[in-house]
């Protein structure tokens, strides 16, 4: 087969064979992204739901030009620096109380190899042998080996099962059914004595823009608790308000035992990720017992810049207007989403906090339904950047967005319904 692509970058999720030119896209600027022709796109997926208060703000671009005249990189085993101190003093301000340990990565894959690494090792280091994980079905953690393993086996890791460890599955709890879920739960956590249950907290991202309400939530950690079974909250998408309060577990007034956040930290400037955990997991690994260290890191762990950003996106936070934007996306969204709640032509209009999905129906469904790169090409023709799972349609938009922005957005997914349903 020919290949057309000019430059031979392999791209991420790209079947090059069906996409052989890239957009190119010169600049940023709040919710919009400009192309090499001269469009100005609306980024309706804070480009892969990790730009929340928009694209190059001026604070955070500061504090990385200030940063990297500075300071660009240090070793962080056995070393520190400010950035790096002032992102962990202020992220345990915020998080659910109860997470007294930071622990630096650079991706959200990254953030959660650390989580299990973390909950394995302190069952280990207790002398306890509880090595199993239960995972929730559909749910997507990542892309090295140990998030694929807790995330559904399917098309993104079916190449890659011999390096996959087996995990216990439980159902998403689909309303009317939750009590499922939380008894396949509870067996699980009673008869087979995990390590850990991860699940993303009421949002299953990459799994469908599957949602389920903070009472499963709650219960999950309840059952989880009554077991000792470690609870982890990968809210590497769920966090920095996109549920509509600053991390989803919030909601349902749950500490998880680990937590793992990335995408927005930085506000979508640079990649940085951290995993929390309580102190009794970090004093298991504590001892003067050298072989009882955390055998974990990165070249780039803590990266000064990224940390002098994260550290911008956090007083960006501080400011009542930021955090108030939030609520009025979510209302926006809301009522944007209301008319295809009866427009026969769509399943499943769901909401959110600040992100909204929606099922175009069709006789080809699923994350590798033919309608799927047929609609993102229709979106961009239309200024969008939408990336549609399947036939799941969904916008997740940075906070700067107008009622406008949504109107032109909403309008685009009315007519790609007209055209390709």
């Amino acid at each position: 087969m020919k290949r057309n692509s000019k430059i031979p970058i392999w791209h991420p999720f790209t079947q090059h064979a069906l996409q052989d030119e890239m957009t190119r896209i010169d600049r940023g600027d709040g919710a919009y992204l400009f192309t090499a022709d001269g469009r100005r796109m609306i980024d309706a997926i804070s480009s892969w739901w990790v730009v929340t208060h928009g694209h190059c703000h001026p604070h955070i671009v500061r504090a990385i030009q200030e940063q990297a005249a500075k300071l660009n990189q240090i070793i962080f085993a056995g070393y520190t620096h400010d950035p790096a101190e002032e992102v962990a003093q202020e992220l345990l301000k915020r998080v659910p109380r109860g997470l007294d340990h930071v622990f630096f990565s650079d991706s959200g894959s990254a953030s959660v190899e650390v989580a299990l690494k973390m909950a394995l090792g302190y069952w280990h280091n207790i002398g306890k042998q509880r090595i199993r994980i239960v995972v929730m079905q559909r749910s997507y953690h990542g892309d090295t080996i140990g998030s694929m393993s807790v995330g559904a086996r399917g098309v993104f890791n079916a190449a890659y099962g011999p390096l996959l460890f087996d995990v216990i599955s439980i159902p998403f709890p689909a309303r009317g059914h939750e009590q499922t879920t939380l008894d396949a739960l509870e067996s699980a956590c009673r008869h087979e004595m995990p390590a850990a249950f991860i699940v993303e907290p009421l949002i299953l991202g990459a799994g469908g823009m599957l949602m389920y309400p903070p009472w499963v939530l709650k219960e999950m950690k309840v059952i989880c608790e009554a077991s000792d079974v470690l609870f982890i909250a990968d809210e590497v998408m769920t966090g920095w308000g996109r549920t509509g309060t600053l991390f989803a577990c919030e909601q349902a007034d749950v500490t998880p035992d680990i937590a793992c956040y990335s995408k927005g930290i930085t506000g979508g400037a640079l990649p940085l990720a951290v995993t929390l955990c309580r102190s009794d997991i970090f004093d298991a690994h504590y001892s003067r017992d050298r072989t009882r260290t955390f055998f974990h890191s990165s070249s780039y762990t803590a990266n000064p810049v990224a940390c002098a950003a994260a550290k911008a996106n956090l007083d960006l936070w501080q400011d009542q207007k930021y955090r108030d934007r939030v609520a009025s996306v979510a209302t926006m969204q809301e009522q944007a989403i209301a008319a295809f709640r009866v427009d026969k032509r769509f399943a499943n209009v769901r909401r959110t906090g600040t992100i909204t999905a929606l099922d175009l129906k069709t006789s080809d469904a699923g994350y590798l339904a033919d309608i799927g790169p047929k609609l993102g090409a229709f979106f961009e023709s239309r200024n969008l950047l939408l990336r549609p799972l399947g036939n799941t349609i969904y916008v997740m938009p940075p906070y700067c967005v107008t009622a406008a922005d949504l109107d032109e957005i909403y309008a685009g997914i009315r007519d790609a319904a007209d055209a390709l349903a």
